[in-house]
């Protein structure tokens, strides 16, 4: 993808810090003119990615998760980083329903919300390393006047 534009932020692996990001996301990513059900999807799943970070990567310690997102003609590329403890088995992880804090009563969906929503989810993890998390989503912008 030939990027256009790009932002990074850094923001701690704070809950209150989810529904900025989002919005942080949204707001970038509507330089595209994105329909409001594109918005809510990269909301949404902007919104997975970083509570995952908080809760399985730093277990709600603070750390920093770093928010990347790149348009291209007609795309966005959202990567979210952090350097926790990384994903020990990423195809287990991908799995519906599956979460590896069932006492927290998570419903195990993040990965496949994610997947749903995005064109393609790439996930790149090292143990006591840390998660990266890239979606990619193009649009459909022939729009009738």
């Amino acid at each position: 993808m030939k990027v256009d534009n790009y932002m990074r932020i850094e923001i701690p692996s704070k809950s209150q810090n989810e529904a900025f990001a989002r919005i942080a996301v949204a707001a970038f990513a509507s330089q595209l003119d994105p329909t409001l059900e594109d918005i809510a999807d990269i909301k949404t799943v902007v919104s997975e990615a970083v509570t995952n970070s908080i809760i399985h990567g730093y277990e709600n310690n603070e750390g920093i998760i770093i928010i990347e997102c790149r348009l291209g003609e007609n795309a966005i590329e959202i990567e979210v980083t952090d350097n926790g403890k990384g994903i020990e088995d990423i195809d287990l992880a991908r799995q519906p329903l599956y979460t590896s804090k069932p006492e927290l009563e998570r419903s195990g969906m993040g990965f496949t919300v994610m997947e749903t929503f995005m064109d393609e989810v790439e996930i790149r993890s090292r143990k006591d390393k840390g998660t990266t998390v890239i979606m990619r989503k193009s649009f459909n912008l022939s729009k009738e006047e």
